[in-house]
């Protein structure tokens, strides 16, 4: 296969355990870029190169080089940040990117907008706190997401921990983060030795998430993994895993298409780390590598048969896969507002629009969070639906706690937003993602606005319908599995998908394309129209517009 790989392997491969050429390209003052293969090696990193599409033309006009800044990302398994982690995150999105604290849809969080000349200073901030953007982009195993409510299952902490033992399994094994970000000594001359990884690296990105039942908040069969915690006589007994999930397609390559993970079985909860680690290395030594656009473990399963793949597991890891705990799942919605676990503590889930974390007009949520932070009251979870809980508050403190985020309006604003609101995911998109076509995160909220007064004229206000919006085909906000997606097709321009089901375990279909927003309400005013005139007792719109046929 070897003559046939894609130009993203070689660098991988002459990269020296990915430090390729990094330290130099940091070093050049006369541009706010880093070398080619570098842009590439530095997705391991944790960071994305970048550049502000608004200001294109006008820097192409004055002959100026593009607006070049960096994204990062933290690797956070199952999205918690103690009060002191906050109140530094705080700090260092504010001296060293934009201030806005945006909450991915893998439960952790990016900084936009941040200059080459701050990346270390950056990167040596949130190691002081003992955090780190290792592997959170590239071709690696990224961050690993959990069920984020304590309160919904007591064992919430025993399969929280799952998360970090996978997500630290799974880590590479170079030592060039902290070589080339925090200026530590090269300990060996010759390149790590890296039995899972090896020079290769996996084919491409690798996704991770374990759902605690009746709960798939982390839309659990979107990834590659997908682990169900099962829980016997109130004890954690093992998992049902299932594999080869991914969101990704390309518009116009019929041979890419969104996927939803297979089940392979279950297994003890102490033979879970091996068997995880035997996918990956199963997905890295027989995932394509020569066309990156089939790269992901839903292309490697779907070309080698699940049983053939499954085998091949089982070969590896020597465990055999036990026919499949029967689970129910019945939400994937967060659970907003006051919430006591049964260990007396407190959780408070705010709304964040399109997990953008800031203070604007009446809402001051960054104040408000640190506020709380500096009290050292609570800790944080990030959702995997870019939502945030101020979390483990004891009963003495739930007062405090409270007068702060009524103070800043966070209680006022979560109480505001409709159901739809709540329900609705967007990508970054525009300005700073490079592949998006369409807008996502800025615009999804004026028009969810319209959308709601469409509802309401069919009297279907209180219909939490999920919907999602993407700038582009790759699928970061999951809209392949919503009732209602928007997929970018070019500015100002959407693919409507209808038809997934509430609770994640159905992909939607596409149904009209190219639409512009007059479109987009044209067809959804109709559609809102039949589903309250013909819907059955509690039926969701995702089923009604499969049962009805629409798609």
């Amino acid at each position: 296969m070897a003559q046939n790989e894609s130009p993203v392997e070689k660098i991988k491969k002459a990269s020296q355990g990915l430090r390729g050429t990094l330290k130099e390209s940091l070093l050049d003052e006369h541009t706010g870029a880093i070398r080619e293969d570098d842009q590439t090696l530095v997705k391991f990193h944790g960071m994305y190169m970048q550049d502000d599409r608004d200001r294109r033309e006008e820097r192409a006009a004055k002959k100026l080089e593009r607006l070049y800044s960096y994204m990062i990302r933290l690797r956070l398994p199952g999205g918690l940040l103690t009060a002191q982690n906050w109140e530094a995150l705080h700090h260092i999105a504010g001296e060293h990117s934009t201030g806005v604290i945006k909450i991915t849809t893998r439960q952790t969080v990016q900084l936009h907008g941040v200059l080459k000349n701050h990346v270390k200073p950056m990167i040596a901030g949130f190691n002081k706190e003992h955090l780190d953007s290792i592997a959170a982009c590239g071709d690696v195993n990224r961050n690993v997401t959990c069920s984020a409510h304590p309160k919904f299952s007591p064992i919430h902490e025993e399969v929280f921990r799952y998360a970090d033992k996978i997500s630290t399994a799974l880590l590479p094994k170079t030592k060039a983060w902290y070589e080339i970000w925090l200026d530590d000594e090269k300990l060996v001359e010759t390149t790590e030795e890296d039995p899972l990884y090896q020079d290769r690296y996996l084919p491409r990105k690798f996704k991770i998430a374990i759902a605690i039942p009746p709960y798939n908040d982390v839309d659990l069969y979107t990834n590659d993994i997908g682990l169900t915690a099962i829980i016997e006589n109130h004890k954690l007994t093992g998992f049902n895993v299932a594999a080869g999930g991914g969101m990704g397609a390309t518009h116009g390559n019929k041979e890419t298409y969104p996927r939803l993970a297979s089940v392979f079985g279950y297994v003890d909860k102490d033979d879970l780390l091996k068997v995880v680690y035997e996918i990956a290395t199963t997905q890295r030594d027989f995932g394509n590598r020569s066309d990156r656009k089939l790269s992901r473990l839903k292309y490697t399963i779907d070309r080698m048969g699940i049983d053939v793949f499954k085998a091949e597991v089982e070969k590896r890891s020597t465990i055999k896969f036990a026919p499949a705990k029967k689970v129910l799942f019945t939400h994937r919605h967060d659970e907003y507002g006051w919430h006591q676990n049964h260990e007396g503590l407190w959780y408070y889930t705010a709304f964040v629009e399109s997990g953008r974390v800031l203070d604007e007009g009446d809402l001051k949520m960054k104040q408000a969070f640190l506020e709380i932070a500096e009290a050292r009251k609570a800790q944080f979870r990030f959702t995997a639906n870019q939502n945030l809980i101020v979390s483990d508050i004891k009963a003495a403190d739930k007062a405090f706690v409270e007068e702060i985020l009524e103070r800043y309006g966070v209680v006022a604003s979560t109480n505001a937003a409709s159901p739809i609101r709540r329900n609705s995911l967007a990508c970054v998109a525009f300005n700073t993602c490079p592949l998006a076509l369409a807008e996502a995160q800025r615009y999804l909220p004026s028009l969810i606005t319209k959308i709601e007064t469409a509802l309401a004229k069919h009297k279907l206000q209180n219909e939490g319908i999920g919907i999602r919006m993407t700038g582009c085909p790759n699928g970061c906000a999951r809209p392949y599995i919503s009732e209602i997606g928007f997929v970018g097709t070019a500015y100002g321009r959407y693919n409507m998908h209808l038809g997934a089901d509430v609770i994640g375990e159905r992909l939607n279909k596409i149904y009209k394309e190219n639409l512009d927003e007059t479109e987009i309400l044209n067809e959804l005013d109709q559609l809102f129209a039949k589903f309250a005139a013909g819907r059955q007792k509690n039926e969701s719109f995702g089923d009604f517009v499969v049962r009805e046929g629409v798609v």
